[in-house]
């Protein structure tokens, strides 16, 4: 048995565990990191990474459908699908160099490519390695959730973890859950050919503001894709290329590929967490403000805790490990200022509270402001008019954003540094944005929250006639 000391030990090296790994390494701490599968965990290589690589390829493939409308006239397309599947694969690995083994062994990270498991408070166990550490951080991350429905263990099936290995283009690719991973496989794969259906138990996008989704959905559907909330599967058979699923409608939908898109459960099973005292349960690890969990020197982030289950999440969570374990310096998480995208187009974003969220908490307190993409001049001319944001302030400082259109994830980085920073609309009047942008439309609906002070105000007008009698 090797047995390794360490100030530090991360379990897992996904995104949060790497940037936590690094961090502590460069700033002189002594790191172990833990990895029983693959560098870059679900993001780089079955997440955030691959599915935006192929959403790229179907955009491209949009365009050449939709070129006519420009005046550019394009025949003999063909959509390549081993191609697109091959491009993906190929920025996979020109980032997988940063996430490397290589990379973390030359900043000075002791990296173990096995299993881990507490063997007590501070001990774990991993291979023929015995590691003790003064700090533990969990970053296992999550899986896809394979929800239980007859007949699923005997039927070939999907996950985000096995769809982008697929070489041979579904012919009918039916996915159950319309969240934004099951919506966003939808509109790429329609993109490039096939035929989709969507199952989702309730509302798709449900935990978005309703009229945004609702654009979304109108969106995909007016690409063909066939989306059925309020249905569920309640038995599926079959092979592939000849699939079924029987559904609480009475509905009976057949189709060569199933994708099962329902939700993630946190990596936790292998940990043997009840050895170091740590609580649990199905929705993860529990925490407290600062991240730690029952035993003081434990800490969890990212999917495993059961929080929102973002890569962006898990680097800002890691931000605060840093503080607090190697600085021993008070840190507390928030949630009000991190933002969230769905990658379909339009684009959805989302930071702070919807409408719905900020009407029940500060009833007429609340003033929420629109600015629509068809008022902006750049999307006129690149013909992405769909689409609005929406602004909940009280007070004069922004408690929520949403916005639904071309580039909302860029767009929406804006009110993520005004939401971080407590930050008063009146900031984003005094900018100066560069014309035409689509980036524009947050100045305009400042603009709009400000306009009926002004061009409404009885003073305003007083003041203005007043000064012009006294001018010379």
């Amino acid at each position: 048995m090797n047995r390794i000391n360490a100030d530090l030990l991360v379990i897992g090296a996904g995104s949060g565990g790497l940037s936590v790994a690094s961090g502590a390494a460069q700033m002189g701490a002594r790191v172990v990191l833990l990895e029983r599968g693959e560098m870059g965990g679900d993001c780089l290589n079955y997440g955030c990474v691959p599915s935006k690589a192929l959403i790229a390829s179907a955009a491209r493939a949009r365009q050449v459908a939709t070129a006519a409308e420009f005046g550019v006239n394009v025949s003999g397309v063909e959509i390549d699908y081993a191609r697109v599947k091959d491009r993906v694969a190929e920025v996979i690995a020109t980032i997988a160099p940063h996430d490397s083994q290589a990379r973390f062994e030359s900043l000075g990270v002791t990296v173990i490519r096995e299993e881990g498991r507490f063997v007590s408070d501070r001990e774990v166990l991993a291979g023929d390695h015995h590691i003790t550490a003064r700090r533990i951080v969990i970053a296992t991350g999550s899986r896809p959730l394979v929800p239980h429905i007859p007949g699923l263990e005997d039927t070939p099936y999907l996950t985000n973890e096995t769809l982008f290995a697929l070489r041979d283009r579904p012919e009918h690719l039916l996915i159950i859950g319309g969240g934004p991973i099951g919506l966003e496989m939808a509109q790429a794969h329609v993109r490039l050919g096939s035929r989709v259906t969507v199952l989702e138990t309730a509302h798709a996008l449900g935990k978005e503001d309703r009229d945004a989704a609702a654009l979304v959905l109108d969106s995909l559907r007016a690409e063909g894709v066939d989306i059925h909330e309020y249905t569920s599967a309640t038995r599926v058979g079959g092979t592939t290329g000849a699939i079924w699923v029987e559904t609480n409608t009475d509905h009976r939908f057949e189709c060569s590929h199933l994708l099962i898109a329902a939700g993630r459960k946190p990596n936790t099973e292998a940990l043997d967490l009840a050895k170091a005292g740590i609580d649990f349960d199905k929705t993860g690890i529990a925490v407290d403000g600062g991240l730690r969990t029952s035993n003081r020197r434990v800490y969890a982030i990212g999917d495993v805790t059961g929080g929102m289950q973002f890569t962006h999440v898990a680097g800002y969570h890691a931000g605060i490990i840093i503080r607090s374990a190697l600085f021993g310096l008070p840190a507390k998480t928030r949630s009000d200022h991190i933002p969230r995208a769905t990658y379909t187009d339009p684009e959805l974003a989302q930071i702070g509270l919807t409408e719905e969220d900020a009407k029940h908490q500060y009833a007429d307190r609340l003033e929420v402001v629109k600015f629509a993409y068809s008022g902006n001049d750049r999307a006129t001319a690149t013909g992405k008019t769909d689409g609005w944001i929406k602004i909940m302030v009280v007070k004069g400082r922004p408690v929520g954003v949403t916005i639904v259109g071309a580039d909302a994830g860029e767009i929406i980085n804006l009110w993520a540094l005004v939401l971080a920073n407590g930050y008063k609309i009146s900031h984003l009047a005094g900018m100066v944005s560069p014309y035409p942008t689509v980036g524009e439309i947050s100045k305009r609906v400042a603009g709009n929250y400000f306009a009926p002070r002004l061009f409404d105000n009885k003073m305003v007008k007083y003041v203005v006639r007043a000064v012009q009698t006294l001018l010379p």
